[in-house]
C-alpha cells in the first residue's frame, strides 16, 4: 500500500447509475476525477471546493452511451485537462491516452490499461501499487459491459479482462463506472471466482455465446449522449428530460 495520503471519493449519479471517482493528493492538493456525470458537475464543483482541491484532470473510460460527461463543463470552471482514449480520435481532448500512459497526480499516478472489448477504445486506470483499480464497463461487479454496440466486441473484452485485470494481485480493489444494485467495489479474487460471465471456469467461446444472448434494449440516451461525448461534453442539449430506466451500457 501507498504510504502517502491519496484522498478517494465515490460518487454516484442515479439516472444512469454512474460513479464518478475523485482521487486526490492530499498533499499537493491536486485532483483527478473519473467519469464525470454532466448533470452532476455542480456536485462534484462543491466537492472540489470543500476540499481544497486542484482539478487536474477528467478521465474518462470510454466515450459513454448512457450519460454525457461534465468534463467540459468542469473544464470551462476549473482549466482541467480532458483525458480520453487516443482510440477514440476526438478533438476535444487534452491528453489522448492509451495503453502504458501513465497519469500523475501529485505523489501517486495511475497506469493506463487499454480494456476494449465494450467499446473499441475502453480504458481502465491501475493505481500504481497495484492496490485499486477504476475499471469502467469493462468488468462490473459480478458483470461486464455489453458488446453489442459502439464497436463491440466479447472476445476482445475476454481477453481485455483476463490479461490487464485478472492479471493484477487478488486483493486489488476494483472499481466500475456503473452498479445497478447499490454495490460499490469488488475484488480481483472476487470476480474471478463469482462473477458468472467472467470466472475462471469460463472459456471464450462461453463468453461469446453468453453475450450474444444478451438481447438488450439500448441505453435510452444513446442518440443524444454519444455524439455529445464525441466533444467530450461541449455540444450537449440545454436539458435532457428523460423518464424511467430503459437499458444501460454495463448490465
Amino acid at each position: 500500500m501507498q504510504a502517502w495520503p491519496m484522498l478517494l471519493r465515490q460518487l454516484f449519479e442515479a439516472e444512469s447509475s454512474t460513479f464518478t471517482y475523485f482521487l486526490a493528493d492530499e498533499v499537493s492538493k491536486e485532483a483527478v476525477l473519473i467519469d464525470p456525470v454532466r448533470e452532476t458537475a455542480a456536485r462534484d464543483l462543491e466537492q472540489l471546493q470543500s476540499l481544497g482541491l486542484t482539478l487536474k484532470a477528467t478521465l474518462e473510460t470510454h466515450v459513454h452511451a448512457d450519460h454525457i460527461t461534465g468534463a467540459w463543463l468542469l473544464k470551462q470552471k476549473t482549466g482541467s485537462l480532458c483525458g480520453v482514449a487516443r482510440a477514440a480520435n476526438l478533438a476535444c481532448a487534452d491528453l489522448n491516452l492509451a495503453h502504458g500512459d501513465i497519469v500523475r497526480c501529485g505523489s501517486f499516478a495511475l497506469e493506463v490499461r487499454a480494456t476494449p472489448g465494450h467499446t473499441d477504445s475502453c480504458l481502465s486506470f491501475v493505481l500504481d501499487d497495484h492496490s485499486l483499480a477504476f475499471t469502467g464497463d469493462a468488468l462490473l461487479i459480478r458483470g461486464c459491459g455489453r458488446t453489442d454496440f459502439q464497436a463491440g466486441d466479447p472476445r476482445r473484452l475476454y481477453r481485455s479482462v483476463r490479461e490487464q485485470l485478472f492479471s493484477l494481485p487478488s486483493s486489488t480493489k476494483l472499481y466500475p463506472a456503473h452498479d445497478y444494485q447499490g454495490r460499490s467495489v469488488t475484488t480481483v479474487q472476487e470476480e474471478r471466482t463469482f462473477n458468472p460471465r467472467l470466472k475462471d471456469a469460463i472459456g471464450e467461446d462461453d463468453f461469446a455465446r453468453i453475450m450474444a444472448g444478451l438481447k438488450l434494449a439500448l441505453p435510452k440516451k444513446i442518440a443524444i449522449a454519444v455524439p455529445a461525448n464525441m466533444t467530450c461534453g461541449r455540444e450537449a442539449p440545454t436539458m435532457v428530460v428523460s423518464s424511467g430506466f430503459e437499458g444501460g451500457e454495463g448490465i
